[in-house]
């Protein structure tokens, strides 16, 4: 990754950047392969046509998968009001990811070129951005107890009263706990989490079957469909799109 704040590197497979924040906003682009931001709201997986915003002040890491080509754009704390004021992720369209690639391309042409470009950045960004790739993480002990379950065994077929169970609480105040602390249901929260490992999965060049049975489901349709109504394309588009 560059040494200075804003540019491009070319990361590896597994790259961690531990846990630090800034005084300016920063959106973090792939425009290869993918990476997660994480933060104390949660996580947010980010392939190439999402990049993820996290305003002055807040505390994350940041971890690739697959080799990514890892673009930077720093928003001057100045603007950052005009954008969200927590961490989240957008989706990527044709004109904003041109305009990430040259503000973390060559110097500007002309004075004042990033300028212009940054201000075309944020107002493609002025649209709510996208819940679907965020998984957001608990503070009860008992819910955080499930949760660290599934994070450590994605694929496992337990159900939320047999988690319950090793976690000390009732499958009743489990799901009460999803929902108010996390916003979703146990089931959801679940395969949200498992489109994440998919995804990294997928970046590292594993196949859509083998992904599926990897990350818990039962049939690649099933994941197929999954991975669709989450991410928004298929798990082959996906894969082409990083070729």
């Amino acid at each position: 990754m560059p040494d200075t704040p804003e540019g491009k590197g070319w990361l590896p497979p597994g790259f961690h950047l531990g846990t630090h924040r800034h005084a300016d906003g920063q959106l973090v682009y792939a425009a290869t392969g993918g990476f997660a931001t994480t933060t104390a709201l949660g996580t947010w997986v980010a392939p190439a046509d999402r990049v993820t915003w996290t305003p002055p002040g807040f505390d994350h890491s940041h971890r690739c998968y697959g080799r990514t080509d890892f673009r930077l754009v720093v928003i001057p704390a100045d603007l950052c009001g005009e954008l969200a004021a927590h961490p989240c992720v957008f989706g990527v369209s044709p004109l904003l990811r041109e305009a990430l690639l040259a503000l973390t391309g060559p110097k500007e042409s002309r004075p004042g070129a990033h300028r212009r470009l940054r201000a075309v950045v944020i107002d493609e960004l002025a649209g709510p951005p996208e819940q679907a790739l965020h998984l957001p993480e608990p503070r009860d002990d008992r819910l955080r107890a499930v949760t660290d379950l599934l994070h450590a065994e994605p694929a496992r077929a337990t159900t939320l009263a047999e988690l319950g169970r090793a976690a000390g609480a009732s499958e009743r105040t489990l799901n009460r706990l999803f929902q108010a602390e996390l916003g979703m249901s146990f089931l959801r929260w679940r395969t949200i989490l498992r489109v994440h490992h998919a995804l990294v999965h997928l970046t590292e060049g594993r196949s859509v079957t083998d992904t599926a049975m990897a990350c818990g489901w039962s049939n690649p349709s099933s994941f197929i469909d999954a991975f669709t109504e989450v991410v928004g394309l298929t798990p082959g588009r996906y894969q082409a799109g990083l070729r």
